[in-house]
């Protein structure tokens, strides 16, 4: 059976994820059990198997007034990663939630989360199952592409592991949302390999039946938004140039449009993962999202600024200037607090 990638597809961020214990400490994700990884958090991080079911919030401009419209386009807010705990996290989750619940708490918040567990371990296909089950069907799961494709092998010869990730993450069904692809900022353009990356995905997308997968690059070397061959690759692949805010990488253009998605990522306005950028900074993403929405185009964007919940705050505030819906209160499921 076909499972459409077109609720996400697959984001390719190259950028740095650290390896070791940076960000501080070790992220706990539980699929049958607890499982011990390391992530960039900057604090104790968790990605555990929760459930639910409700309805995700969603969010669509109001259609113009004409003869002739383009359906708009949805807008997918979220965060990176869902158990945490401190500041907006505890209001989000009251003291008394099992911790299994997170993700049901969640879910009626916000309509997509950006999964970084499997950047370390591969899910199992039944772990995906249990997420969806406990989900909408209308929420999205952003996934990070394992970090052995693309630190360890660099998309160097990744087309099996490639393909392994996508069959398993086939389980989520309509609830498959973007892939995130990410390399150190140490790597720089690669023009050629990146073209045979693109072409060995489109073959996985074939050979599984999948029809479409969306591509997207999130540059954190400065040489590859300023190669002409690798925006035109994204280009022909339909590939999105992610647009990744931050106090440390290169950001590239939002105006800067080489797919027929969006996909933008926001990880502190000064202090990395650990700032918050407030409603008057959000303002001029929120504008350039209403504009995308309205031309037909998915909008995905997820805030990393995990500390202190910034991440859950700054989220409802983007979800609400972009859509003019109210922002609504943590945990009250509704739908301005996040997107679909």
């Amino acid at each position: 059976m076909a499972h459409p990638l077109g609720g996400g597809g697959i984001a390719l961020e190259l950028g740095e994820a650290r390896l070791g214990p940076a960000r501080g400490g070790a992220r706990r994700a539980a699929e049958a059990g607890e499982i011990h990884v390391r992530d960039a958090s900057p604090q104790a991080r968790a990605a555990a198997v929760a459930g639910g079911t409700g309805s995700a919030p969603r969010h669509r401009l109001p259609q113009p007034d004409a003869e002739e419209r383009v359906a708009p386009g949805a807008l997918f807010v979220g965060t990176s990663g869902w158990d945490y705990a401190g500041g907006a996290w505890d209001a989000l989750y009251p003291a008394a939630l099992p911790r299994r619940e997170r993700l049901v708490a969640y879910a009626r918040s916000f309509a997509s989360v950006e999964l970084n567990y499997s950047f370390y371990r591969l899910p199992r296909p039944s772990s995906y199952t249990a997420w969806a089950a406990r989900t909408p069907e209308s929420f999205r799961f952003a996934l990070k592409l394992s970090r052995f494709v693309t630190h360890v092998k660099r998309l160097r010869g990744t087309k099996q592991a490639f393909r392994h990730f996508v069959a398993n993450a086939l389980a989520l069904g309509p609830r498959l949302g973007p892939i995130l692809v990410q390399l150190p900022p140490s790597f720089q353009a690669d023009p050629e390999r990146l073209a045979r990356f693109l072409e060995a995905a489109s073959d996985v997308a074939r050979t599984l039946s999948v029809p479409a997968l969306r591509l997207a690059i999130e540059p954190r070397h400065a040489s590859w938004l300023a190669s002409r061959e690798v925006l035109a690759l994204l280009r022909r692949h339909d590939a999105a140039l992610v647009t990744a805010q931050s106090s440390r990488y290169p950001c590239a253009d939002p105006a800067l449009r080489t797919a027929s998605f969006a996909y933008l990522r926001f990880h502190g306005p000064a202090r990395l993962f650990a700032s918050r950028y407030g409603r008057e900074a959000l303002r001029p993403f929120a504008r350039r999202i209403r504009a995308w929405l309205r031309e037909g185009s998915d909008v995905f964007a997820y805030f990393n600024n995990d500390v202190e919940g910034y991440a859950v705050d700054d989220a409802r505030t983007l979800a609400s200037l972009a859509t003019g819906a109210p922002r609504g209160r943590p945990g009250s499921g509704r739908r301005a607090a996040g997107a679909g």
